[in-house]
């Protein structure tokens, strides 16, 4: 299978990286890369020296013929490059959010429709093992059913965005889009549609959205989560999550040696063992993501779907375009909350 890679930035790190492992594993190769900068495309090519390189997505995309592309440039670049991919044939592994419009959505359903081509989007959470046991939990009503979760995306201020791309909310989404859709993504991978939710958010001096705090209910479950790009690029980046079932909490806390623990009814307290397929750690995307195993699994589950002839079901277009949607009319009541609290 030959694979294009878009972007070599931080994310494009992390796809080149779970890729070069895959291919040790399975029958898939990176035979082009671009990027707009030579010392990112000049680093990436280290992994595969016979890719041919290019300066833009779009030079690669009108040259190449291949099997699949890995997009994971600036958000608001996703959807041409997208939809130029899949008017050649192409299948697409794109990074979230995957779009941030609603007439990029349309334009990309549509697309995927009209080519037949598989789509799958980056809502690697669905991929991390303790995400997964969370849902498990809740899916086979191991500690009776769930009441409430907290769930809390915390990271210092998205510095390291090329020419500054994260603090022009038209480009990003604001904290909105690109941070709190994984968590806002995953509640409703596990519980659904939301039945009602509410809105309270803070912004930078420039008025972009750097903090927002939903509440949702999903039918009997209540849900708080809180998304952040702090005031200052030193905080450290930090996920976790509370559920509350009734006969137990569930609590991850990613910055800790055992991210997740089982308080049972009782004081009885157990630590879940999980076997993480790919455990390796790695920095040199200088993000704030250093853990490989969930982007090797989803990228795996991918390439997997693309070789069987299998639908994609664990994060397909239409999943990530629901996410973004419910993300936008949060988006447009926090920046009615901040407005409001200016007048």
């Amino acid at each position: 299978m030959n694979v294009g890679l878009i972007g070599c930035g931080g994310m494009g790190t992390t796809h080149n990286l779970s890729l070069k492992a895959l291919s040790t594993k399975m029958k898939v190769e990176v035979t082009a890369l671009a990027d707009c900068r030579p010392e990112f495309l000049k680093k990436a090519s280290i992994q595969w020296p016979n890719a041919r390189l290019y300066q833009t997505g779009m030079e690669l995309l009108e040259s190449e013929t291949l099997d699949s592309v890995h997009i994971c440039l600036p958000s608001y670049l996703h959807t041409e490059h997208a939809l130029a991919a899949m008017d050649k044939g192409m299948s697409v592994f794109i990074e979230k959010p995957v779009c941030l419009r609603e007439e990029e959505a349309e334009r990309l359903l549509e697309s995927q429709n009209r080519n037949g081509v598989q789509v799958m989007v980056g809502q690697v959470v669905r991929s991390f093992d303790e995400y997964r046991y969370l849902k498990e939990c809740f899916d086979t009503g191991r500690f009776g059913e769930l009441k409430s979760i907290t769930m809390q995306r915390i990271s210092g201020d998205a510095a390291w965005g090329y020419e500054d791309w994260f603090h022009e909310e038209g480009k990003s989404g604001s904290v909105v889009l690109d941070l709190h859709v994984h968590d806002l993504d995953f509640l409703r991978y596990m519980l659904g549609e939301p039945d009602s939710f509410d809105v309270r958010a803070t912004a930078f001096s420039s008025g972009m959205i750097n903090q927002i705090f939903t509440t949702y209910e999903f039918g009997k479950v209540f849900a708080i989560t809180e998304g952040i790009w702090d005031i200052s690029s030193a905080l450290p980046f930090e996920a976790s999550f509370h559920a509350c079932f009734e006969e137990a909490s569930v609590v991850y806390k990613g910055q800790k040696e055992k991210t997740l623990t089982v308080y049972k009814n009782g004081g009885l307290i157990e630590h879940p063992e999980l076997h993480q397929e790919y455990n390796v750690t790695d920095d040199s995307a200088g993000i704030n993501i250093s853990n490989l195993g969930p982007y090797y699994t989803e990228i795996k589950y991918f390439i997997q779907c693309l070789q069987e002839g299998t639908p994609i079901e664990v994060a397909p277009l239409e999943e990530g375009i629901k996410s973004v949607r419910q993300g936008i009319l949060e988006w447009k009541r926090a920046k009615e909350y901040v407005n409001k609290r200016q007048l």
